[in-house]
């Protein structure tokens, strides 16, 4: 008798219940009823003969470890199935049709308004998907297969992807207003450093960049900033200086603020703008091909 396989359908049940942790959820998720979705993952629980849930727990989907186990393989073989349609897709059409593209909060509101008439006009057949996130949801999304192609700044974490260096987003002493400091051509990490520094939110890896640069682990953290917006605005208002990366600035962030800014002393600091996709992807010859024109944007 043939091994019993469970359908592409039941796995995206079985994977949306994970994700969301309650039916009616993963059920609108899913574009199905409550019902169809709870039949599926019983029949899926029948047909494996393997015991998925833990009923005990009426109000939210509480996984056996078997179940967990099964999750994250459901993950790989919806992962594996959506590269057999990527690689005919690529075969037959070569940079056109959906691309999946995910960036950080840091670099998406910067890089887009550049990139996107490039693209438009590069490869009028490539209907774009975006997606801003944080880096550790963006990989995960791009290692369960719901992303095709990241734009990432480096140092990060970046899972098991496969990545190529685009360019060095050098950062930039952000100041207030009439500050000392502004005195200077340029400023030295260590001068910061006895500064009362202004940071983004845990989270970001752009934070952990910036006190990499500055040489130092703690700061204090009550008013950190939810984007690089809110933290010219808090430098802006006499809170503090900070390091900003200068593809914001170039994109006009510190405009009409008053704030000061100033190149780093001798090497500085960077962070290196990255893309990033799935080992294995049958598009990595056009994911290589768009590197040039991502670059062009950031100049």
């Amino acid at each position: 008798m043939a091994a019993y396989l469970p359908t592409p359908q039941q796995l995206r049940y079985l994977v949306s219940l994970a994700e969301t942790g309650h039916f009616s959820r993963a059920a609108s998720s899913c574009a199905v009823s409550q019902s169809t979705l709870s039949a599926g993952i019983l029949a899926l629980e029948r047909g494996l003969d393997a015991q998925i849930l833990d009923r005990s727990a009426p109000k939210h989907a509480v996984f056996t470890p078997l179940g967990q186990e099964l999750v994250e393989k459901a993950r790989e073989a919806l992962a594996a199935l959506a590269l057999v349609a990527e690689t005919a897709d690529a075969a037959r059409a070569p940079m056109s049709g959906p691309l999946r593209l995910g960036l950080i909060p840091t670099i998406g509101p910067f890089l887009l308004p550049r990139l996107m008439p490039l693209l438009r006009a590069g490869f009028p057949g490539l209907k774009l998907y975006l997606r801003e996130d944080q880096t550790e949801r963006l990989t995960e999304q791009l290692e369960d297969g719901q992303l095709d192609l990241l734009i990432l700044a480096e140092p990060c974490v970046s899972g098991g992807a496969e990545t190529l260096a685009l360019l060095q987003d050098e950062f930039m002493a952000a100041l207030p207003p009439n500050h000392p400091l502004a005195a200077r051509a340029t400023i030295a990490p260590a001068a910061l450093a006895a500064e009362h520094f202004l940071l983004l939110e845990d989270g970001h890896c752009l934070r952990d960049q910036v006190l990499s640069v500055c040489n130092t682990s703690t700061r204090e953290t009550r008013f950190a900033a939810t984007s690089l917006h809110t933290l010219i605005q808090m430098v802006a208002g006499g809170l503090g200086v900070t390091l900003v990366p200068r593809l914001a600035i170039q994109a006009g962030l510190a405009q009409g603020t008053g704030v000061e800014l100033r190149p780093l002393e001798g090497a500085g600091g960077w962070r290196t703008l990255s893309l990033a996709w799935r080992p294995g992807s049958a598009r990595i010859a056009e994911y290589r091909a768009l590197a040039p024109v991502i670059t062009q944007a950031c100049a």
